[in-house]
C-alpha cells in the first residue's frame, strides 16, 4: 500500500509502485499495520472547518425552503393563469357575440331608414 499516491497503486502494465515509502519497500511489523493504517483513515477536522459545514448546512436549508416555496407559488401561478386564460376565451367568445348581436340591429334599423 503506498501511503503518498492516492491514485491506483499500479500503472496500465501491473508494475508495482516503487515508492521508497509504499509498504511493499517498507518492512512494517503486520500487527502495527492495522494500528498505522487506521491512523491514517481517522477523518480529523479542525473546528472551523466543523462551523464552516453547520453553516453551509443552514444555508442548503434555507435554499431548500426557497426552492419548496417557489414550487409552490410556481404551480399557483400556473393555475391562476390557465383559470385567466379560460374566463379570457370566454370573455372573448361574448364579446363576438355581442358584436354580432350590434351589427344586426345597426343593419336592421339603417334597412327601417332606408325604408320608411
Amino acid at each position: 500500500m503506498c501511503l503518498y499516491h492516492t491514485g491506483p497503486h499500479t500503472v496500465a502494465d501491473r508494475i508495482p509502485c516503487t515508492d521508497k515509502y509504499s509498504a511493499a519497500s517498507v518492512n512494517i511489523d503486520p500487527v502495527r499495520q492495522a494500528h498505522y493504517i487506521g491512523c491514517m483513515a481517522k477523518k480529523t477536522t479542525p473546528p472551523n472547518t466543523e462551523k464552516e459545514l453547520e453553516l453551509l448546512e443552514e444555508q442548503v436549508g434555507s435554499l431548500l425552503d426557497v426552492v419548496e416555496r417557489l414550487m409552490k407559488e410556481n404551480r399557483s401561478l400556473r393555475s391562476q393563469q390557465e383559470s385567466l386564460a379560460t374566463e379570457r376565451a370566454g370573455l372573448l367568445e361574448k364579446h363576438d357575440l355581442v358584436r354580432n348581436r350590434v351589427d344586426a340591429i345597426v343593419t336592421r334599423l339603417k334597412s327601417l331608414e332606408t325604408g320608411a
